[in-house]
């Protein structure tokens, strides 16, 4: 005896025939299923749905795979899957149904697995940020500025102490030097880990500054192109572009020597693009280049991205990140 409910269901909308498994699953009389509507044992979140389902069924159209849910005479709930066909000479719908209800509650769990998880994801990801931002501000309001007056410092010693032997003046431009190294590394790292202008101006206002930085920071061009109207069209992935990005052209800084970068963000469809072009003349450190590689695609695998990865020998890499809308 097959484990299936099977059934047959006139247009009207009543049971005409069932077998032994619709009456032991539903626990219904089969005079009980025959005296009814379907419909009034099926779950009322579903009737609406089942309902439009079914007139497409009489119209011609297949049945594979639908799900719905009844409601048992004791009152449970039964998820099943339905394949059927409508025969239209004897305006009749034959159909076979199996009991998923154990796979629909391992779905439901996992689904509240993933939604914990995500959670915990969000909070440890808004702590990350909430310290990267502290750490920043503080590079740049604090260690930047005292940076700059120890050089002012230097410079004005420099310009005023005539009497000053050789080695001293020598060893006062290698502080001034070494401080506008110091300058130069704080900002790098303050390009690296800020995002303040984010939420203040957008991701599109926010990736044409980083590119303009980019350029000054390295004498690089770097050019920005958008299609996307509104950074709404990006929703809550316009931070983890943000960190694609500067993942990116950090290591572009620090690992290769670089003719020209160009940076897009792009709304085509039901699919965001993030694309960056690095045409390089070389790439300095290979194994930190391609970690810096397998980072964008973590980030990106975070929020259901597609990662697509070019590299020419010819020296140009295309690195996009694809997200559904």
């Amino acid at each position: 005896m097959t484990p299936d409910l099977v059934c047959i269901a006139g247009r009207d909308g009543y049971f005409k025939k069932v077998n032994k498994a619709v009456i032991d699953k539903l626990g219904y009389t089969e005079e009980e299923l025959f005296s009814r509507l379907i419909s009034s044992f099926v779950h009322p979140d579903d009737r609406e749905e089942t309902a439009r389902t079914r007139a497409e069924l009489i119209s011609g159209k297949k049945l594979l795979n639908f799900e719905n849910r009844y409601i048992t005479k004791n009152g449970g709930v039964v998820w099943l899957e339905w394949t059927s066909i409508f025969h239209s000479g004897k305006d009749m719908v034959f159909a076979i149904a199996k009991d998923i209800t154990k796979r629909k509650k391992v779905e439901k769990d996992i689904e509240a697995e993933y939604h914990k998880f995500k959670s915990l994801a969000g909070h440890f990801k808004t702590s990350m940020e909430a310290d990267r931002k502290f750490l920043a501000a503080e590079l740049h309001e604090e260690m930047a500025q005292l940076a700059s007056v120890i050089k002012m410092d230097i410079d004005w010693v420099g310009r005023r102490e005539d009497g000053l032997s050789p080695a001293s003046r020598n060893r006062l431009e290698h502080a001034a030097g070494i401080t506008e190294l110091l300058i130069a590394t704080i900002r790098r790292i303050t390009f690296s880990i800020g995002s303040t202008m984010l939420s203040h101006v957008g991701l599109k206002a926010t990736l044409d500054w980083q590119c303009r930085e980019f350029s000054l920071l390295t004498g690089i061009p770097c050019k920005f192109l958008s299609t996307v109207e509104e950074d709404k069209t990006v929703g809550e992935v316009e931070l983890d572009f943000l960190r694609i990005s500067q993942e990116a052209l950090t290591s572009i800084m620090m690992n290769t020597e670089v003719r020209q970068v160009g940076l897009a963000l792009d709304h085509i469809g039901a699919k965001v693009y993030l694309t960056i072009q690095v045409d390089y003349k070389v790439i300095i450190n290979r194994d930190l280049f391609s970690e810096s590689l397998e980072r964008i695609r973590d980030r990106a695998s975070y929020i259901n991205g597609q990662t697509e990865i070019d590299l020419d020998p010819a020296g140009c890499t295309i690195i996009r990140v694809i997200v559904d809308k």
